[in-house]
């Protein structure tokens, strides 16, 4: 296959997946992250300095261009073009991104396991 077929594949997989998810604003998160505190990872967000990078939404500060908006982050289905969207991935991808990819620029900011599923839980309630 080549390497224009592969890319026309992939867009048309991530297209159909998204369109299963539906346009309600109303439906619930995709992923619930269980021990996470959604209000306390909107303040790591805050504290650690994320919208320096991101624009994310529910925090004023946060308008970065640096790094991807973090808009309806519960509908998307790739973490960093790397891995599926889950809860344990994206935990590891805060902690760890190099981890999941090395071409990332995000640099790892120290969070701790908890701190990183706090923030994990509150990505996943921007729908």
């Amino acid at each position: 296959m080549s390497r224009l077929s592969s890319i026309f594949l992939l867009v048309a997989v991530v297209l159909s997946s998204s369109a299963c998810l539906g346009d309600s604003d109303d439906a619930a998160p995709h992923w619930v992250v269980g021990g996470g505190d959604a209000r306390r990872g909107r303040q790591l967000i805050r504290d650690y300095g994320c919208g320096s990078c991101h624009t994310v939404p529910g925090i004023r500060s946060a308008k970065g261009l640096v790094g991807p908006p973090l808009l309806w982050w519960s509908k998307r289905t790739v973490i960093a073009g790397a891995v599926p969207n889950t809860p344990d991935n994206l935990i590891r991808f805060i902690r760890m991104p190099q981890a999941i990819t090395a071409r990332t620029i995000m640099p790892p900011v120290g969070l701790s396991e908890q701190q990183a599923r706090d923030v994990a839980a509150y990505l996943y309630t921007l729908r």
